[in-house]
């Protein structure tokens, strides 16, 4: 049968006595990038062969693994860190072991989305987003959507883009908690707690990709207030004044009102000076 095995997303320790078994007795190994899973193989002297499976090359691979699978072998499937198929290759070749009735069976261990979550002290509650559009536009209708759920949020981002979405961050959670997770498991791990009323930009050096958690609603929002013409007249006579933090955090004690809204229409004040 096929067997999906999760490998460390990091530290090579986090791995199971029974994911080296597996990966021992395999016939032949699935992996993203040959490189990455030789430095793990090596590390446990496991000597498998191994077969590049990435996801420009999915599809080619099909009939060669069901030819493998069918004359009675085993085949474990791999990615470069973590659980196979959670925003990695290997569902193509899942559902063609499905359709063939082929067995496949999970070997738990290492997800970066579970190591996360369990370090936030947000809900247990989740939804998991994968990553986040590269492209800016559609980045924000995502953002927009996940804004709608009463749950913690999870995704994958670039460091190199993290910047790139505080703003928006700002436009659509500002009443939520945000934990940056970079590196998990690795030498120089890290993990930045901010309320998004108070995120900046980072100006330290963030490797890899990012593991992002946002907080669940605040239960403050149930009770919540709109701006009412006095509010929003305040406001402008403030903007001037005084930070766009400064003016959230007085607008919020006074009268209770989404933070997201007063940063909304401290933006379009701004915009239209």
């Amino acid at each position: 049968g096929l067997y999906i095995v999760s490998t460390p997303i990091g530290n090579l320790r986090d791995i199971t006595l029974r994911a080296l078994d597996v990966l021992k007795k395999s016939n032949v190994i699935l992996c993203e990038d040959t490189r990455v899973s030789k430095k793990l193989l090596s590390h446990y002297e496991i000597h498998t062969n191994l077969i590049s499976n990435y996801k420009f090359n999915e599809k080619k691979n099909i009939d060669k693994i069901i030819q493998i699978l069918n004359s009675n072998k085993t085949v474990a499937l791999i990615s470069d860190a973590g659980t196979p198929t959670i925003s990695d290759p290997g569902k193509i070749i899942i559902k063609e072991c499905i359709e063939k009735k082929i067995d496949i069976y999970p070997i738990p261990g290492p997800s970066a989305v579970t190591a996360a979550l369990s370090v936030s002290g947000f809900s247990d509650k989740y939804y998991f987003h994968g990553f986040l559009s590269s492209k800016l536009k559609s980045c924000e209708k995502e953002l927009k959507l996940l804004s709608e759920q009463d749950c913690s949020i999870i995704f994958f981002i670039s460091s190199k883009k993290i910047n790139k979405i505080i703003g928006l961050l700002k436009k659509y959670f500002i009443d939520r908690d945000i934990v940056v997770c970079k590196e998990i498991t690795k030498y120089y791990e890290g993990y930045y707690r901010y309320k998004i009323s108070n995120i900046e930009k980072f100006n330290i050096n963030l490797k890899g990709e990012i593991t992002v958690v946002i907080s669940e609603k605040n239960n403050l929002q149930k009770n919540i207030n709109k701006l009412n013409e006095s509010d929003k007249r305040k406001i402008s006579k403030l903007i001037n004044k005084i930070s766009v933090k400064d003016i959230i955090h007085l607008i919020n004690e006074e009268k209770n009102i989404s933070k997201r809204e007063i940063y909304n229409y401290c933006l379009k004040i701004k915009n239209e000076n």
